[in-house]
């Protein structure tokens, strides 16, 4: 019970520095500073390998309590063993805080990931919209010039082949 207890804190703490680190990425995002944001996302992944190893941990911690218990590990939550420990007040009432705890600062990353998300996305939308702007500029019309037989010339609006001038 105590190595359960004991992998819900040190999960809680790593989703707080996880926290930081989404909540770091924020302002990044609006900046647009790739560079800030790639340190940031490397740190991000450091941290969810470790939270990924902790959740085997957990796991494992689960199993063995429900096979001491005899039950089912594919049901048996957190919440019911909170139930099942009546006679343990102390450890009930230290595993409940841990789910708590962990429950919350997991919603809080969730939300803050949501809003930097939808950044991210404006940002996109933006990035495409000028990418359309300069591809229309390069499809500009053509001239009203008119060859020696009476056909079109051909020649676009203020835009050379080249993409420089350079008589400028």
């Amino acid at each position: 019970m105590e190595s359960l207890i004991a992998v819900l804190d040190q999960e809680s703490g790593l989703y707080e520095d996880l926290l930081k680190q989404s909540s770091a990425k924020t302002p990044v995002i609006i900046s647009g500073d790739l560079d800030r944001l790639a340190a940031i996302t490397d740190e991000e992944q450091r941290i969810v390998e470790k939270l990924a190893n902790l959740e085997k941990e957990r796991q494992q911690s689960m199993k063995d309590i429900a096979n001491v218990l005899n039950k089912d590990v594919q049901t048996l939550t957190i919440t019911d063993l909170i139930a099942l420990l009546g006679k343990r007040p102390a450890e009930a009432k230290a595993l409940a805080e841990g789910r708590d705890r962990l429950k919350a600062v997991a919603g809080r990353v969730r939300l803050v990931n949501e809003q930097n998300q939808e950044l991210l996305r404006s940002s996109l939308e933006m990035v495409q919209f000028e990418m359309n702007i300069i591809q229309a500029s390069k499809a500009a019309p053509e001239t009203a010039n008119y060859t020696r037989r009476a056909g079109a010339a051909g020649e676009t609006i203020g835009y050379t082949a080249g993409g420089f001038d350079a008589k400028q």
